[in-house]
């Protein structure tokens, strides 16, 4: 790894607290590329689409989910934080498969950029538990019984947008086969169980008489 030449100051050093400086890929590496000032953005394994296209808000909305797991992960500990970060490094496969052209998806790799039939199966045995320990409401619940919880349904809200958007995308560029519907369906379930298991007393969303 190369140090920063004289005078040049990491990026985001003087926000860190105590002013420590992160590690550094290399001073000449920027983030910005200006190869989006088009409208467009680069696909995995090459290519180039509109930004408003189905494939980019696709993956836009896992990346959001990300972030909001992300926020969940802050407040969590433990082995609910352990679960958040699986299922975050998860959705770098989701998001991977959807920003791969369809005549390339043979390039993609189980696990790392493609979502498979293990990752939705763990999803699965992981609800069960959950449920198996915490039960199941008899009816709707009004999310915020504490933090952790909000953060959870929140999280889980903005992977239900994902979905929604991988269903419009893989379904306009016909694709067939993908699991990343189904992974980011199982998901939302999951993210749901987990903040009924974080709230423990659940708030029914109809008034008691």
């Amino acid at each position: 790894m190369l140090a920063p030449s004289p005078g040049v100051v990491s990026r985001g050093a003087g926000l860190r607290a105590g002013g420590r400086a992160g590690r550094v890929q290399s001073p000449f590496v920027k983030i910005y590329t200006r190869g989006g000032d088009d409208g467009t953005t680069g696909l995995l394994f090459g290519g180039r689409v509109g930004k408003d296209q189905s494939g980019p808000e696709a993956c836009g909305a896992v990346d959001e989910a990300v972030s909001a797991l992300g926020v969940a992960r802050a407040a969590a500990s433990g082995e609910t934080a352990d679960a958040i970060l699986a299922a975050q490094r998860d959705l770098f496969a989701a998001g991977a498969e959807l920003a791969t052209a369809p005549a390339k998806r043979t390039r993609l790799q189980p696990g790392v950029s493609l979502v498979t039939a293990g990752m939705v199966e763990r999803l699965e045995a992981a609800i069960d538990a959950v449920e198996a320990e915490t039960g199941m409401p008899a009816g709707f619940v009004v999310p915020g019984g504490n933090l952790l919880a909000a953060f959870l349904d929140q999280a889980r809200s903005v992977v239900r947008r994902a979905e929604r958007r991988a269903v419009a995308h893989l379904r306009a560029e016909g694709v067939e086969g993908s699991l990343v519907v189904p992974y980011l369906n199982r998901l939302g379930d999951y993210l749901y169980m987990l903040a009924r298991a974080a709230e423990g007393d659940w708030t029914p969303s109809r008034r008691e008489e």
